[in-house]
């Protein structure tokens, strides 16, 4: 597979899984405590990939819990921060200026503040309640966080008593990195064919529903808007049908990521509508990628780790066909702003 490292990825992932089983030990000491409800405050991509494990436990949890981005959070508030919150705090390189900012907010607020970083000996590491650290980098921090943020979401069902298979989805989730090589094999055959479609066009429209919408999003705006500056409109697939859709006539590329939940009939009313008027739709399922083993119940919980996996090896082959580097910017974290 093209600039892909198979021993470093396999590690990633399967630290991430341990650390997704470790969190449960501060939470379960946040809830003895007396927490009352959680608030996920990642920046940019961070916060968007935190969504999924909010998602769940809005749909499955009495646990109250929050998505905010930290800059808003600090400029309008919340009346729900405060001694009995807990705030999840997710930062690859653990030096992000809101991210920090927003620490010390949550803490002036009296929350319990838990960090996910890709290293150690870092501000954020270092002043957080509970610092749980999981090396990763740009290409492998998808999964990695979608898997830390899911073991949040499960060890407060479990300490709640909502879910009694806490350990067989955990057991899933210890099998999922080496298939997940498998889902990139896979994925290599289509990728480069894919990556030329997406450099040949100037804007995309990138949608999708349920836990694969916060992929969308961050397919979207963190890798070919930041990395690649090609223009893209993420947009869900239940607001598609409020606006979006008068943009889509022939020659306007339209790419639809579909997953396993309970939303994906949403998902397939896009794919229903698209190919009426445009001959450009590229649809990533899911549900097309092998996972033996894996229950129907965890891969509806891992649809956008999975997705992130195929998305990945589109990156690879389109950083070397347009010739610009996944690591290029030109004011990102380069100018002040």
């Amino acid at each position: 597979m093209l600039n892909f490292d198979e021993a470093r990825f396999l590690r990633i992932q399967a630290g991430a899984v341990e650390r997704a089983a470790e969190v449960a030990a501060p939470l379960d000491k946040c809830l003895a405590d007396g927490a009352q409800n959680l608030f996920f405050l990642g920046s940019g991509g961070a916060g968007i990939l935190m969504q999924p494990a909010a998602q769940l436990l809005a749909a499955q949890s009495q646990f109250p819990s929050f998505v905010a981005m930290p800059a808003e959070l600090i400029a309008l508030g919340s009346r729900h921060l405060g001694p009995q919150s807990v705030a999840v705090i997710p930062s690859l390189s653990g030096t992000t200026p809101e991210s920090i900012e927003v620490l010390g907010y949550a803490k002036r607020a009296g929350a319990t503040v838990i960090a996910l970083t890709g290293h150690e000996d870092t501000p954020l590491a270092q002043a957080a309640d509970y610092n749980v650290t999981n090396f990763a980098e740009d290409d492998t921090s998808s999964e990695s966080y979608y898997l830390q943020s899911l073991g949040i979401a499960l060890a407060i069902q479990r300490a709640l008593g909502e879910i009694s298979d806490y350990d067989e989805v955990l057991a899933g989730l210890r099998a999922l990195p080496r298939l997940l090589v498998g889902v990139k094999q896979a994925a290599e055959v289509a990728a480069p064919e894919l990556a030329a479609a997406i450099a040949a066009d100037p804007f995309h429209i990138i949608t999708g529903a349920g836990s694969t919408w916060p992929q969308a999003f961050y397919y979207g705006m963190c890798i070919l808007e930041e990395m690649q500056w090609i223009r893209t409109r993420p947009v869900h697939a239940a607001d598609f049908f409020h606006g979006t859709l008068e943009l889509v006539e022939q020659g306007v590329s339209v790419l639809l990521l579909k997953g396993e939940d309970a939303a994906r009939p949403l998902a397939e009313r896009v794919e229903s509508f698209v190919p009426r008027y445009s001959s450009k739709l590229t649809v990533l399922d899911a549900a097309s990628y092998p996972l033996p083993g894996i229950s129907a119940r965890v891969r509806a919980l891992i649809s956008p780790a999975v997705l992130a996996t195929v998305l990945e090896r589109v990156s690879a082959h389109l950083e070397v066909l347009t010739g610009h580097p996944l690591t290029t910017r030109r004011y990102y974290r380069r100018v002040d702003y």
